[in-house]
Formats: structure tokens, C-alpha cells, sequence
């Protein structure tokens, strides 16, 4: 792409969820060009926690080895007390993989976005430049205007796009000038964050630990192999300036470092955070689109904040590249809101929620919880409850239906769900055959004509024996077939695999990976 063409796509903001958004497009045979203000990525560690889902996601834009390979997997949550007794554990088996990947991670966030800019600069159909700060956004007729200011130079200029993703953080621009508003859906929190780095051995459980402290609630956690991170919350009129080295911040860490001194540790930075519970009151304008931070902010307690945006891109590159295409209606288009935000909201919900149990509230609180959560563990199914890496599904749109035939589908748990990314016979996974194409997973084997009218369309059809693990499946969910869309997101699902045969939509486009893809 030159300098002055127009580019299809233009994304603002090279953090995670932009550049998977890129990338997904880039799948889609879709032209993205990728502002962003600085060149390379930011050198300091925020997020540390994805999901099984999530890596889907990154396995579908070729991330997920190198990924894996810079994490850990998370073997679960313990919540202690002040004097980091146990008051109760969810331990997380890292082998149960319905996806494919454990289902929890545990990284540094400037590794993904390393592994995520290499991935770019491959990319055929994504052109990233940096060094540019974005102005403005404005709506002119059928296209939209970027207005950038090159940050070396000053100079100003315009980039014409067809549509626009705004990625561009908590204090986007785009959404600035798009004149959406965030709302709120609990209290702000001011946490200190501490990253460190260490040879020695901490010693401790492999998994999350909550401080359940009503004096200061803390969060530590192992995100490297010689990474650290501890969370604490800020008391009064405390600021990251009373805790700027290892001396100052040794009453803290002290309880935490058994025989270790204080003198072993490096100090990456220590920084304030503050934990927000916010949605978007409008996720779209028109041509313009808002991702990621953008969009939504939730506390960390459950590990979910950029695993959201990823989640926003993967629900939005197919339904952006097939509009532009005309394979899909523009409605679809209106389904990323219906569909994101009460996703999102869910998860900000159950966030806040986490949050409260944990460190909220006085002693009294907390007598409860010594009673309380000690017998939690003994709970059958508890721990699988509260570890359970599955996420709510998708809500109702023309997109996830429950009744695209009313007498023939039926209404199941299926539909908005991810399909599960299952071994086949032949060894590969779902996600490796469908590859972001539609398709269906059925025990009914369709009809010659009925493979030659899906394959016109693009769609991949996934014939399982009823006692393999997804026609198991399909069986809890009272169905034989299942529509899923480019996202993995089950669409339709009924006992009438002819039914959903006849409810396919084209596929944006081919994976590039796929010689027999139409």
C-alpha cells in the first residue's frame, strides 16, 4: 500500500487488540493500514492472564506457539489471609484443554505484543506506521477521515479510509471524536502495581494468590520465570512516589519473600492503577468502531481485560471484511454492539463482583470469610466453578439466533457458545479445518448436492461420529448440527442438519493457507 491510496481499513492503535484486529483482516484478504504513535511497543508489563479462548484467537493469526512458549500456564486461585495463611484454593488442571491450550496463561505483556508485531511486519495486507499521533476522526459521506500529525516532523495530514477501528486505549481519541461516553458500573479503585524480577526462588504455589486483607488487599502472582508481579491497593492519600524503590517498598513485600532479601530482587517499576468498571455507551458510529480499551475497562480480579479486546477483534474482522464485500448485509455490522457489550458487561459484572468477595469490606467481613471460605473448598464442584475458563455466550442478534427455522431448530445452550476446538480423527483440530471459515459440525453426513451448495459458499462442513468428542457435544445440546460462525461462535444448532444447510452466508473470503478454499 502507498502512501496515498486509500487504505480499506485504517486501525488506530498498534496495542493487542489492534494488531489482532489487523491481522484478522490481513486473514481476510482485507487491506488494513495500523497507526499508532510510537514505533515499537510500550517496554512495560499491564495485563498478565489470557484464557484458553483467547489463544484460539491468537492461534488464528499464527500467534499462539510463540505465545505459549512466553508463558505459563496457571494452575488456579488461592486466597489467603493477612498472615498469607490459606483460607481456600481453586486449583486449575493445565491438561484439561477443550480449546486446544491451558486454560489459563500467565505472561508478560510486552513478549505478546513483541510476538504480535513480528507477526505484523509479515503480514501481505497490513501496512503499520508509527510516529504518528491520530487528531481527529471525521465522517465524510461513504469514507472516513484520519487526521494524523506526524510527531517528528509536525507535519499534518488526512488519510481517507473506508472504516476505521478506534484501539487506541482508555483515553481514545476516536472515541473522543465519535462522541461516545463511557459509563460507569462500580467504584473506581487506585492500586499500586510492582513488577520484579528475581533468580531466587519465591517458593511459593504456582497460581494466583488474593490477599483477603481488610487493612489492603493485595494480588501476587508468577508471571515468568523470574518475573514477579504484586498488586496492593493504595490506603489514603498513599502515592506510587511514597513506594518508588525496594526500601520503601520492603514493608510490603517482606511477608511475601520467606528467606529471600529484598536486596535479590530487580525493580521493573512499580506504577498506579486505577481499576475502573466502565462500558461504552456507543461502540459504533457509522464507519467507526471502538475495540478494546476503547470500549471497556474492568478490574483485574478475574483476569479479563485483554482478553476483551481480543475478543472484540475476533467478533468484528469477519463481519467488517464481509459488509465491505457484500457478502453480508449491513447489519451485521449493527450486531457488534448487540453482540460485545452485554458480553462485556457480564464480565465487568462478575469482575467487580470477585472483587467485592474478596477484599471487600471490614473485620467483621473477614471473620466471615475465615469461617466461610475454608469450607468452600469442600464444595463438590466448586473449584471447577470458580476456575471454569468459559465465558457467558453471545446474546441474541441476526448473527446468533435461536430460531433461524422456527419448526425445525431448536432452541439449545449451544447457540452462542464457542465450538469446542476438538481433536478430529485424522488428528488436526477444528480451528486447523474450518480455518475462519463458516461451518458445520453435524453427525449427519449432508446429501452431494447439498457439499456442493455449501462449498459454493465457502462453508466447511465437519461430519463427527456421535461418540467422538463433539458429536458428544452436539448430544448435551440436544442437536446434531451446529452453525458456527468465522469467530467460532455457534450461530444456529437444531436436530434438522438440511435446516441449517440452507441458513449458510458466504464467507468473506479464503484463508490464504487453504488451496481448496473457494
Amino acid at each position: 500500500m502507498t502512501e496515498h491510496e486509500r487504505p480499506p481499513v485504517v486501525v488506530v492503535g498498534a496495542g493487542p487488540s489492534g494488531t489482532v484486529a489487523a491481522l484478522l483482516l490481513d486473514r481476510f484478504g482485507v487491506e488494513t493500514l495500523v497507526l499508532d504513535r510510537w514505533d515499537d511497543v510500550f517496554p512495560q508489563p499491564r495485563a498478565v492472564h489470557l484464557d484458553d479462548e483467547v489463544c484460539r484467537i491468537l492461534d488464528g493469526v499464527d500467534a499462539a506457539d510463540d505465545f505459549l512458549a512466553a508463558s505459563r500456564p496457571g494452575k488456579g486461585l488461592r486466597l489467603v489471609d493477612s498472615a498469607l495463611r490459606t483460607l481456600a484454593q481453586f486449583d486449575r488442571d493445565p491438561d484439561d484443554r477443550p480449546h486446544g491450550f491451558p486454560p489459563a496463561n500467565m505472561f508478560d505483556q510486552p513478549d505478546l505484543e513483541h510476538i504480535l508485531r513480528r507477526r505484523l511486519a509479515k503480514a501481505e495486507n497490513v501496512t503499520f506506521r508509527g510516529g504518528v499521533e491520530v487528531e481527529d476522526v471525521v465522517h465524510e459521506g461513504d469514507h472516513v477521515v484520519v487526521v494524523v500529525t506526524d510527531v517528528e516532523t509536525g507535519r499534518r495530514e488526512s488519510i481517507t479510509a473506508d472504516v476505521v477501528l478506534g484501539c487506541d486505549g482508555a483515553n481514545s481519541i476516536v472515541r473522543t471524536a465519535i462522541g461516545s461516553r463511557m459509563t460507569d458500573l462500580g467504584p473506581s479503585q487506585r492500586w499500586l502495581v510492582i513488577d520484579v524480577e528475581t533468580e531466587a526462588p519465591l517458593a511459593h504455589w504456582e497460581g494466583v494468590h488474593q490477599l483477603c486483607d481488610p487493612h489492603r488487599a493485595a494480588t501476587y502472582m508468577r508471571i515468568g520465570a523470574t518475573r514477579h508481579r504484586w498488586e496492593f491497593e493504595l490506603i489514603g492519600g498513599e502515592s506510587p512516589d511514597d513506594y518508588a524503590d525496594l526500601a520503601s517498598l520492603a514493608p510490603l513485600l517482606r511477608p511475601w519473600l520467606a528467606d529471600v532479601s529484598v536486596d535479590d530482587l530487580t525493580l521493573i517499576r512499580t506504577a498506579e492503577y486505577t481499576f475502573r468498571a466502565q462500558v461504552v455507551d456507543r461502540w459504533r458510529d457509522r464507519r467507526v468502531f471502538l475495540l478494546g480499551d476503547a470500549a471497556h475497562l474492568t478490574p483485574p480480579f478475574i483476569g479479563q481485560g485483554l482478553g476483551a479486546g481480543l475478543r472484540d477483534a475476533s467478533n468484528l474482522a469477519w463481519k467488517v471484511a464481509g459488509v465491505r464485500r457484500g457478502l453480508l448485509p449491513d447489519s451485521a455490522w449493527e450486531t457488534y454492539q448487540q453482540e460485545r457489550e452485554p458480553h462485556a458487561r457480564s464480565m465487568i459484572g462478575l469482575a467487580v463482583l470477585v472483587g467485592r468477595l474478596m477484599v471487600g469490606g471490614g473485620e467483621r467481613t473477614m471473620a466471615v470469610r475465615r469461617g466461610v471460605l475454608p469450607i468452600l473448598n469442600t464444595v463438590p464442584g466448586l473449584a471447577s466453578l470458580v476456575t471454569d475458563s468459559t465465558t457467558p455466550a453471545l446474546s441474541s442478534s441476526p448473527f446468533v439466533r435461536t430460531g433461524l427455522v422456527r419448526s425445525r431448530l431448536t432452541r439449545t445452550a449451544l447457540v452462542g457458545t464457542l465450538v469446542p476446538n476438538a481433536v478430529l480423527d485424522d488428528g488436526t483440530r477444528v480451528d486447523s479445518v474450518t480455518a475462519h471459515r463458516f461451518s458445520i459440525v453435524t453427525t449427519a453426513t449432508p446429501t452431494a448436492q447439498q457439499s456442493r451448495d455449501l462449498a459454493r459458499r465457502g462453508c466447511v462442513v465437519v461430519v463427527v461420529p456421535p461418540a467422538s468428542p463433539l458429536g458428544r457435544w452436539l448430544a448435551r445440546g440436544r442437536v446434531n448440527a451446529a452453525l458456527v460462525r468465522p469467530d467460532r461462535t455457534v450461530m444456529a444448532a437444531g436436530t434438522s442438519p438440511a435446516a441449517l444447510f440452507t441458513r449458510v452466508p458466504t464467507t468473506p473470503t479464503a484463508d490464504p493457507r487453504n488451496s481448496d478454499a473457494p
